[in-house]
């Protein structure tokens, strides 16, 4: 890897030099100061005038299915039961080539959005690792445990995921591996405790859907007299390393438990909108009780696209709306939820702009209507602009995208039009 050093750019309102060596953000000073390889000719560094610009952290998206950016539109207007009934008819149909050329368009839209990482949670795992490692992205990608209750497919499941941990040893030192099971309305009882017990002994995250539908709960405590959360409490399965994607539909005492574990809860406002799931999305309790509060797209057959910063803005909104408080969610939070909760989530050097850090870094453009105001950079960025106003995209220390170019990107979509006929 080589040396960037982006000059003259806004950061937390101050104008700064950011020099980037490798991959870390290696310095950071009052522009102009000089630092290591402001000579270019002499240190071959990649010097960016970064003036009318601003730098943000890249977005970590913590609840994706990347392959999916194909399906939007395919269960339009219809409830939450008979939507997952067509997705899973849809993906009886996919293959391993459907996901890596979908996952590849998913990342030409993260990148254009802004998102450097992303938790992804789909079929044919190693497809979507391959797209996304060649596109340039940090992912986080696993095996999904979905035996649909059948102890058999458990067994064959349990030895896949151990197969693929394995393999994640070798991986760039950009992509993570985590373990994950469905839910627990389509996964046995012991491929949960054996997915969580197998992530605990090798020090992984274990990504699921928890709590996202009122029916999903009432299931559950008709089945096992317990919330979805209670039951998963029960089993011991619920700790820090617990990722939980929509924890929508909570009591009190699920909050309380969600908390004390120190749970990662992943908040999917635009897919439990599209769904009429619901939206009172229990923040301010989650997180005055301890839990990790990140933020997700969910994937393109529910939420329509990956755009973080969409995502940001509504999240904020509809939680001052419901709770007829203007300052539910404020900015600072909004930005952490969608950045650096999702590093701690994740055990990762991300999600902030610091010496030290990862470079995973977004370039933004102020030099527009959308940011000719006195307020702060933060309240035009995620209230008044949208994701056009992402330049550039850093991710490990290299662009991946620049002044709004991403190499082969006609070319993918070119190629990807042959896997449509698979949805059909």
């Amino acid at each position: 890897m080589g040396t960037i050093l982006l000059k003259n750019i806004q950061l937390d309102g101050q104008n700064v030099d950011i020099h980037i060596s490798g991959n870390v953000i290696d310095r950071i000073s009052a522009s102009g100061e000089t630092l290591p390889g402001s000579h270019p000719a002499a240190s071959g560094t990649e010097v960016v005038d970064c003036t009318g610009k601003a730098v943000v952290p890249g977005f970590v998206n913590m609840h994706t299915h990347a392959a999916m950016s194909l399906m939007k539109g395919v269960g339009e207007d219809i409830v939450f039961a008979d939507w997952i009934d067509r997705i899973w008819k849809v993906e009886s149909r996919i293959d391993s080539e459907y996901v890596y050329w979908a996952t590849k368009v998913a990342c030409i839209e993260m990148l254009r959005t802004g998102t450097t990482t992303f938790n992804d949670h789909y079929w044919y795992p190693q497809s979507g690792l391959r797209a996304a490692v060649e596109m340039g992205l940090r992912p986080v990608v696993s095996y999904v445990a979905c035996d649909r209750n059948d102890p058999e497919v458990a067994e064959r499941e349990k030895e896949q995921i151990q197969r693929m941990y394995e393999e994640s040893l070798g991986w760039p030192g950009r992509a993570s591996f985590a373990a994950a099971f469905h839910a627990i309305y389509s996964v046995t009882e012991e491929m949960i405790v054996w997915t969580h017990e197998f992530a605990r002994k090798h020090g992984l995250r274990v990504h699921f859907h928890l709590s996202e539908t009122e029916p999903e709960v009432k299931e559950a405590i008709r089945k096992h007299g317990l919330s979805p959360v209670q039951y998963l409490d029960r089993l011991g399965v619920l700790d820090g390393n617990s990722i939980a994607a929509h924890t929508l539909w909570l009591s009190e005492e699920d909050v309380r438990i969600l908390g004390e574990r120190k749970v990662n809860c992943v908040h999917n406002i635009n897919s439990n909108l599209k769904l009429a799931s619901g939206y009172r999305f229990m923040y301010n309790e989650l997180r005055d009780a301890g839990a990790n509060i990140c933020i997700g797209t969910d994937g393109c057959a529910s939420s329509n696209n990956l755009d973080m910063l969409e995502a940001m803005k509504t999240s904020a909104m509809v939680q001052k709306a419901w709770r007829g408080d203007p300052s539910a969610m404020p900015l600072d939070e909004l930005m952490q939820m969608a950045t650096s909760n999702g590093a701690k989530a994740l055990g990762l050097n991300v999600g902030r702009v610091a010496e030290g850090a990862l470079a995973d870094l977004l370039i933004v453009d102020t030099d527009n209507a959308f940011f000719m105001s006195p307020s702060s950079f933060l309240a035009n960025f995620v209230y008044s602009a949208h994701s056009d106003c992402v330049e550039s995209v850093i991710c490990d220390g290299r662009f991946v995208m620049k002044n709004k170019v991403i190499q082969g990107e006609k070319e993918i979509l070119s190629e990807t039009r042959k896997v449509l006929g698979k949805l059909k």
